[in-house]
């Protein structure tokens, strides 16, 4: 009979993100100081009236927290293919209950777009 080694921990290995990027609407001081206490960077913008309230107390306001321009701007690209995949009526209202057939309507929505895409980029 062959040997084998047993998991020491329970559960599945955690993994935790570098930085989560988000939008404006997540730019609250209690999910940035969340966000410190776990390890993980936000790339989240500043709200125009929380920068109006720092500019108006001073040098009391504090600086503003650190913003990465260039990672955020990936951020586009995952908004547009969620839109893309939106335009699915079977993915955008969700008709299949069961989570393994959406999970195959996303998939197939998916590799359409996909292939719609490289058919696009390979004519001259």
């Amino acid at each position: 009979m062959g040997t084998f080694r047993l998991r020491r921990r329970i559960g599945r290995p955690r993994t935790r993100p570098d930085r989560l990027v988000a939008d404006k609407g997540y730019s609250f001081r209690k999910i940035r100081l969340h966000l410190r206490r776990r390890g993980i960077g936000a790339v989240i913008p500043e709200r125009s009236d929380q920068i109006a309230a720092r500019k108006r107390k001073g040098s009391r306001g504090g600086r503003p927290p650190a913003f990465d321009a260039a990672a955020y701007k990936g951020r586009n690209v995952v908004e547009r293919c969620f839109a893309k995949l939106k335009q699915w009526r079977a993915v955008a209202t969700r008709y299949d209950k069961l989570a393994g057939r959406y999970l195959a309507g996303v998939t197939i929505a998916s590799l359409l777009l996909w292939l719609r895409h490289a058919e696009l980029s390979d004519t001259p």
